[in-house]
């Protein structure tokens, strides 16, 4: 056990085969995406102690530490939705400090896209009808709807427009349009969001994030590994997580999301404010909640969201690039999503995001980044607040 807690760096990271792709198992992109972040990392295998996973088979964490040859003596199969990977950082990052595990590899795939295309999958995956669910599954509350809702709410509280929200997604496009990983490229205006077919008042198609097929994975560290890897570490300043509500009845407040508790906890233990960070990675399934996680986060006052997203604020040469691959409206998006939110924060301050890279004041690299994970609908929220020296 260390004296005093270890500092934990991300010293590896990768992204598997993205998009489309329809030949690989999951357990094949877990593999893929698994490899490629040990290599980037430069250490060797057997210094990972810890694992994490969730969303694939009944015992997770097992199932894939099997399929790719590990043995691990700390694991996590935490699972709450979109966040999950926020969350489970955390996790990861509290057992290393500690002398729990001394490297975590967490790490998703998903062929949610190549499932429905071949007919193995028909729908969305269903959360079935019990516990509080019982009470809104009867009355086809579905979770786009959920979202939708929370929307209408925050329109009719502050005077929110659909071309504010729809400028998100114009946003999210632009920042994908230089990412030559991202599923969708073509620039869209504010008209085609509008104009797109209805999915749940006041989402179009466009509002709603992609389904894609894909997986990442990220290694974490104690810092006495960082002197063997090839690359700049980006530490783990902060981390917050926080759950709210599962039935929609028990949600006090339609316009705050989690990552209100989750990222002042963040900033606070990261010892930094919304005014310090650089570039922003949030959960997009929506539009809405890029809006209110923003305001949530503390870049803006409650309420003031709309106003805020527009003029090109959110775009990698705005004021906050926020999504800068393009985000799930536009990159990718093959389920719980957070784990490529720490992947592109990290590749932006390691500068290594080639034509879709930030460059701040002066053509510096960006410095600190906050990745905001929000699971199920709005359920849950993990919050990371990263640096490099």
């Amino acid at each position: 056990m260390p004296s005093t807690p270890r500092k934990v760096a991300i010293v590896g990271i990768s992204l598997s085969d993205c998009g489309r792709v329809d030949g690989p198992t999951p357990y094949a992109l877990h593999a893929q995406a698994a490899r490629r972040a040990l290599a980037d990392s430069g250490l060797e295998r057997s210094v990972i102690d810890g694992f994490g996973s969730a969303g694939l088979g009944a015992l997770a964490p097992v199932e894939v530490a099997e399929y790719l040859g590990l043995r691990p003596t700390w694991v996590d199969s935490t699972a709450v939705g979109g966040a999950t990977w926020e969350v489970m950082a955390a996790h990861a990052a509290d057992a290393i400090a500690a002398g729990h595990a001394n490297a975590v590899l967490l790490v998703y795939g998903s062929t949610a896209r190549a499932d429905i295309k071949a007919g193995r999958r028909t729908a969305n995956l269903s959360f079935g009808g019990r516990g509080p669910l019982q009470f809104e599954v009867p009355y086809g509350h579905t979770l786009v709807s959920k979202y939708a809702m929370a929307a209408r709410r925050h329109m009719h509280e502050y005077g929110t427009t659909l071309e504010q929200l729809a400028q998100i997604a114009v946003q999210a496009r632009a920042n994908a349009a230089a990412n030559p990983d991202a599923m969708f490229r073509e620039p869209i205006t504010v008209d085609d969001v509008l104009d797109g077919p209805l999915i749940a008042d006041p989402f179009t198609k466009l509002h709603c994030c992609i389904r894609s097929d894909g997986g990442c994975a990220v290694l974490l560290a104690a810092e006495e590994y960082v002197t063997d890897t090839p690359k700049a570490p980006v530490w783990i300043l902060g981390t917050g997580e926080y759950v709210s509500h599962a039935a929609m009845s028990e949600w006090a407040d339609f316009t705050l999301s989690p990552a209100a508790v989750s990222g002042r906890l963040a900033f606070e233990r990261a010892g930094v404010t919304p005014a310090d960070i650089d570039i922003a990675e949030i959960y997009d399934a929506f539009t809405y909640m890029t809006l209110v996680t923003l305001e949530d986060l503390g870049f803006c006052a409650k309420g003031e969201g709309g106003p805020f997203v527009e003029k090109g604020r959110l775009t990698r040469e705005g004021e906050l690039p926020v999504n800068t691959d393009g985000g799930g409206l536009s990159a990718c998006h093959p389920g719980m999503r957070g784990l490529f939110l720490l992947v592109e924060a990290v590749r932006q301050l390691r500068g290594e995001a080639g034509a879709h890279q930030v460059r701040k004041a002066g053509g510096r690299l960006p410095k600190v980044a906050v990745a905001s994970g929000t699971g199920g609908w709005f359920c849950s929220s993990g919050t990371v607040v990263l640096g490099r020296d």
